[in-house]
């Protein structure tokens, strides 16, 4: 179970480090299945959109986005 825990983290941080230029943190609500990543804690924001599919609620403050919020995730396909 480790170990596959741990190959499939391995697999993100390359994407982590390319989005993330200081922290992030990422909550997973199992039973609503939604994803919370944020860039700033507290996030603060002052505007929320729907991304066009309707899956992914966009957070920013001051116009830079400062996080998401991913709708039915686990529905969302592996690459």
């Amino acid at each position: 179970m480790e170990e596959k825990i741990i190959n499939k983290v391995e697999k993100m941080i390359p994407e982590f480090v390319n989005i993330v230029d200081k922290s992030l943190w990422i909550d997973y609500d199992k039973e609503a299945d939604v994803l919370y990543i944020s860039f700033e804690k507290p996030q603060n924001a002052d505007d929320s959109v729907m991304n066009d599919s309707g899956k992914v609620i966009i957070h920013k403050r001051k116009n830079v986005v400062v996080g998401l919020t991913i709708l039915n995730a686990s529905n969302f396909t592996k690459d």
